[in-house]
């Protein structure tokens, strides 16, 4: 999958999670490929390049916080985004103290989705140029 700003890794072990982003994406020009653990999504990251990787916390086989250390250092130039149902204000700050652009809390609306990434990706544009 080569690295353009529309590769999208959703990172989820809800299948109705997966499901959903992938079609909201899909529908606004974005190439997705989805994970359902952490070990699948480190997998994809090593195989693969992602414009973007959004990140549930409460994986089957790690806390999503410590899979933003363990995904691959070329997914340095990579926007990261927590989507979780489970916030905290510590979570939040773990999030983004490990390497998280962003932080959204479920249910995410596709607006408030797509906008977030948008923001997020015009933002390491600008820090590139």
């Amino acid at each position: 999958m080569e690295k353009d700003k529309k590769n999208v890794l959703v990172v989820d072990d809800d299948e109705s999670i997966l499901r959903v982003f992938s079609r909201v994406l899909g529908k606004n020009g974005y190439i997705v490929d989805v994970a359902g653990t952490g070990n699948e999504a480190i997998a994809k990251a090593q195989a693969n390049s992602y414009a973007v990787i959004l990140l549930d916390i409460q994986l089957p086989d790690i806390d999503g916080t410590d899979l933003l250390l363990k995904l691959p250092s070329k997914a340095s130039e990579t926007v990261k985004i927590i989507v979780t149902g489970h916030s905290t204000t510590e979570r939040g700050v773990k999030a983004v103290d490990y390497g998280a652009d962003d932080y959204l809390v479920k249910p995410v609306k596709p607006e408030e989705l797509l906008a977030t990434i948008r923001e997020r990706l015009e933002e390491l544009q600008k820090r590139k140029s």
